[in-house]
């Protein structure tokens, strides 16, 4: 392929082509929640099982994203973005084919490795492909309005296929959608390179693999083990030495996964920690819901799917909102109405949580909920990258998009837990729910959990956007060898904006 400079209608179709990717991995995500009950039902597995289907892929996605991005760096990103869609359309047939849930888990990690390959990297390709920062902008709101339509079809598509050919269907669909996507990618999108790549690190990649399992399985199993058994406690000191591990090792080295030092920025860190309480609320609210209206209130998939339509509708009206905000206001107000929002909607269904709830009441708790999920996406990245040396910003909103990865993974290993530990003592021969008032106070305490995640965000926003925070910031960016930058202009933000969505 040629080197010159792509054609305006060759660039649209690079970005369309970036988009399918995009949407195949978003609807996949959102659609398999509303056929969680159905795969319990046909596999004749537990909560716990359900947990591992979902987080099965987005731990392995947490670990990888960064190698997977350095990677294409360096090998090329054209030809590890197609590595990526041929991996995630393999993961997705055996997916579908899978006769039991170990299978079904297996293939859903094989799927988080071809993901991985995705999203990062097809950032990358339309980064490189508009040069111009006009069209750039545009070609990212595009990307970012991507996702809120996957978001908001999602459960309906999923809810549908479903119904009509059971809960295989939703990664069948992903097999013609990716094998398009791989071979308009070797027909039309070039290939590009890094000036200059950075090093693997192999001994800090298998610490986070060892770190992020270690953690999500020892939660996971603790109601069939309990928190004091050796399997948990092994966990738990597994977690702890492969933190220490990383930190010590990750100090020492010239070019690490994730530089120590970057933690010494408020923004940063704070950012860090909000992007995992956000998407912990979200992981497990997604996972609550979806079992709340299908098994409890005996909805069908699609009837669910279309009762979280005002939370999914709501985050794409607020998430450009979002976007405008950080760009015209700066983080904190976008991050603490989101925070009020999460914290709003938890304490809302927390407080009325019962098996026949008003369907007003939902709705207004999920519409809530869409609010302040919308409004946290864009900050996220933003609040990372400010203060941060331009050399040193692509690492950082990976890292970000990291966060968000392994909040998603906490949020179902813990509200599944409560779960699981509420509802033991009923569960059935099939590894059901035990009945409507042991999920009861399941979702109740889970709500609660859901409330502190809000209140966390709220508490992050008010103090690690401060004065001192972006002092902090700029002491953090001269520490890592850059210039401190001033406060983020209208150009960053935007871009930032869209990579948040990519998480």
């Amino acid at each position: 392929m040629s080197d010159a400079e792509p054609t305006p209608c060759r660039r649209l179709l690079i970005l369309a082509i970036c988009c399918m990717s995009l949407l195949i991995v978003s609807l996949d995500t959102t659609a398999l929640n509303v056929a969680l009950p159905d795969i319990r039902t046909d596999l004749g597995t537990s909560v716990s099982g359900l947990q591992w289907v979902v987080d099965a892929y987005t731990l392995v996605l947490a670990a990888l994203l960064m190698l997977a991005g350095s990677t294409a760096d360096r090998m090329g990103r054209r030809r590890v973005f197609r590595w990526g869609l041929a991996l995630f359309v393999l993961g997705s047939l055996l997916c579908s084919l899978a006769p039991g849930l170990g299978w079904l888990v297996a293939a859903r990690a094989l799927q988080a490795v071809g993901g991985s390959m995705l999203n990062p990297v097809a950032m990358s390709i339309i980064t490189n492909t508009f040069t111009d920062p006009r069209e750039r902008a545009r070609a990212i709101g595009v990307w970012g309005g991507v996702v809120g339509i996957s978001m908001a079809a999602g459960p309906i598509l999923g809810g549908l296929l479903v119904e009509v050919s059971g809960w295989q269907a939703i990664f069948w669909v992903n097999v013609p959608v990716g094998l398009a996507a791989l071979l308009l990618t070797t027909r039309y999108v070039p290939e590009s390179r890094a000036p200059r790549s950075r090093r693997v690190d192999p001994v800090g990649q298998i610490l986070m693999i060892v770190l992020l399992g270690s953690l999500t399985y020892g939660i996971i199993e603790s109601p069939h083990h309990g928190p004091a058994s050796p399997l948990v406690a092994g966990c738990a000191a597994a977690a702890l030495l492969s933190l220490a591990g990383l930190v010590v090792h990750e100090s020492r080295r010239p070019e690490p996964l994730i530089d120590p030092r970057f933690f010494r920025s408020v923004p940063f860190a704070g950012a860090t920690a909000t992007a995992v309480c956000a998407f912990a609320a979200l992981g497990g609210f997604l996972f609550l819901t979806s079992l709340y209206l299908q098994e409890i209130r005996g909805m069908s998939a699609l009837h669910a799917g279309l009762c979280t339509l005002p939370m999914a509708a709501m985050t794409l009206v607020f998430a450009p909102l979002s976007g405008r905000l950080v760009g015209s206001r700066g983080p904190r107000l976008p991050l603490v109405a989101a925070g009020l929002g999460l914290t709003a909607s938890g304490l809302l269904l927390a407080w009325t949580a019962s098996a026949d709830l008003s369907l007003g009441v939902l709705f207004c708790g999920y519409v809530l909920f869409g609010i302040g999920f919308g409004l946290v996406n864009a900050p996220i990245t933003n609040t990372a990258v400010s203060g941060m040396p331009r050399a040193q910003a692509g690492v950082a909103a990976a890292v970000a998009s990291t966060s968000r990865q392994v909040g998603s993974s906490l949020g179902v290993a813990v509200i599944g837990a409560v779960m699981a530990s509420a509802t033991a003592g009923g569960v059935g021969a099939g590894g059901g729910l035990g009945g409507a008032a042991g999920f009861q106070d399941a979702q109740r305490t889970a709500w609660w959990i859901i409330t502190g995640c809000g209140l966390a965000v709220l508490l992050l926003g008010v103090l690690t956007t401060g004065r001192r925070a972006r002092e902090s910031a700029r002491r953090a960016a001269l520490l890592l060898g850059g210039e401190a930058p001033g406060a983020p202009a209208a150009r960053p933000t935007n871009r930032t904006n869209s990579e948040a969505t990519t998480g």
